[in-house]
């Protein structure tokens, strides 16, 4: 009798076990395309062996636990290509606006075509000066040139506040994406609590929290370039670094040190507001953008507007009488160049001498091919056209830099994530296959435990009344 109770007690728990792996595969098979999920088995343990009078008898089978398949090396390389993904996507977004505020498409070699935009209107400008100088008395020619330099101030004006709007779009991006961070962080520290609390004397046994603090460090990941630290009872630390590579804690276990925050100019946190070096994540990308490229660009244009400003007025006003400059004197950047007010189709001459004179307008259309140098005291080197050009070059090569050097980070965030996949990841052929294995076995169980019932209805019931 007690072998028959033994057995029947260890297909109970044959039983339970089994029960407990199909329930896992089941839930690996709901979770086939949750990239938040990592794939978890049931671990089995032989409950060991007991000398009884009959011999040596075995407790059974048990499930001792579920293991969360993950490996840490695998999850901290995902982290940090995420964070180098998001800084060249983010600098490539910004590089993309920036080209669409010039209204012109910007290749690595320059702008491709010149009918509009401002390097258009710089090209009409001085072509209306040279139709000008062809017939100076003409009030078409006039008005045309009035109307073209009226295009190029304008142009000039729209570019600089295009370009100051995406450096202002930039700082509320990266001033959105710090808030969300702290959001994070804040999760980070309380999942932490959570795992803590329940590891305590059972090391790994939080595995679904496991699973979502890892989905919110990846997302922190994209904005900011953190590392992670190994602490007690499941937790981890959240660090950043500073100028000299140490560590500045954000996260102590169950603790924000000190939200991140953005000054403007760069970033700090932890429990001192230090200063953070960020290296990658999305808020990277946008400020090396911003005050990389586009800055660049925008301080050029206001070169360009300068040197066009200050030749055209003294090729204009070569006595350089007050109030017959062409431009406003004064308006020498993109933000504030203007033509002068009190020029009109009346006043605007072609010469200083007779009616047909042009050597004014001849002098100004001149300025168009002129050669510029800043060892001679110009703001700009080479031709007015040409210097427009070079500074869209840099832009487009910015641009087609940052476009190949996301693809290949790209690839290399794919490879890193496949390679967890074939760690953590569900396999549908897999737990398909261990859904019918654990399913057998359920059923060889249960086959166990009915015998196992029928010897004891015999014992029990059969015997006792022959």
């Amino acid at each position: 009798m007690s072998g028959l109770f033994s057995s029947l007690n260890a297909s109970v728990k044959a039983l339970t076990a089994q029960s407990r792996a199909l329930e896992t595969t089941g839930k690996n098979l709901a979770n086939v395309n949750n990239t938040a999920y990592s794939r978890q088995r049931v671990i089995f343990g032989d409950r060991g062996t007991v000398e009884t009078p009959e011999g040596a008898e075995s407790l059974g089978l048990e499930a001792l636990g579920i293991q969360q398949l993950r490996d840490a090396l695998l999850d901290k390389q995902v982290i940090r290509e995420i964070a180098l993904s998001a800084s060249s996507n983010s600098e490539q977004q910004t590089y993309q606006r920036t080209q669409a505020s010039l209204g012109q498409t910007v290749g690595a070699t320059g702008v491709n075509g010149s009918g509009g935009g401002l390097g258009g209107a710089i090209d009409d400008f001085f072509n209306a000066f040279q139709s000008f100088a062809s017939r100076p008395t003409d009030d078409g020619e006039k008005q045309t040139l009035l109307q073209k330099a009226g295009i190029l101030t304008d142009r000039f004006n729209q570019t600089d506040n295009r370009l100051a709007q995406v450096q202002t779009d930039v700082n509320s991006q990266i001033q959105s994406d710090v808030t969300s961070a702290n959001e994070l962080l804040t999760a980070i520290a309380d999942l932490n609590k959570q795992i803590g609390r329940i590891e305590i004397g059972r090391p790994g046994s939080a595995i679904d929290l496991r699973d979502q603090r890892q989905a919110r460090l990846e997302s922190l990941a994209a904005k900011l370039p953190i590392e992670t630290r190994t602490s007690t009872n499941g937790m981890i630390n959240v660090v950043m670094k500073d100028a000299s590579n140490a560590d500045v804690v954000l996260v102590d276990n169950s603790n924000v040190t000190g939200p991140v925050a953005f000054t403007g100019t760069s970033f700090t946190g932890g429990a001192s507001a230090t200063t953070l070096v960020f290296s990658s994540g999305s808020t990277a990308g946008f400020l090396n953008a911003r005050d990389g490229a586009v800055q660049t660009l925008r301080d050029q244009i206001n070169d360009l507007a300068n040197q066009i400003v200050t030749s055209v007025n003294a090729a204009y006003n070569p006595a350089a009488t007050a109030g017959q400059y062409f431009f406003l004197i004064g308006g020498t950047t993109a933000a504030t160049i203007d033509r002068n007010a009190s020029l009109t189709s009346a006043t605007l001459r072609a010469g200083t001498a007779a009616a047909g004179d042009n050597t004014l307008a001849l002098a100004v259309a001149a300025v168009g091919s002129q050669v510029f140098s800043t060892g001679s005291g110009n703001v700009i080197n080479g031709t007015i056209g040409k210097f427009y050009t070079s500074a869209a070059s840099d832009l487009g090569q910015a641009l087609a830099t940052v476009n190949t050097r996301l693809d290949d980070q790209t690839g290399i965030e794919k490879l890193v994530r496949t390679q967890r996949d074939s760690v953590s990841g569900v396999s549908l052929d897999e737990e398909m296959a261990d859904l019918v294995r654990f399913q057998r076995a359920f059923q060889a169980s249960s086959r166990v435990f009915g015998v196992v019932d029928e010897l004891l209805d015999l014992v029990v019931n059969r015997l006792g009344s022959r």
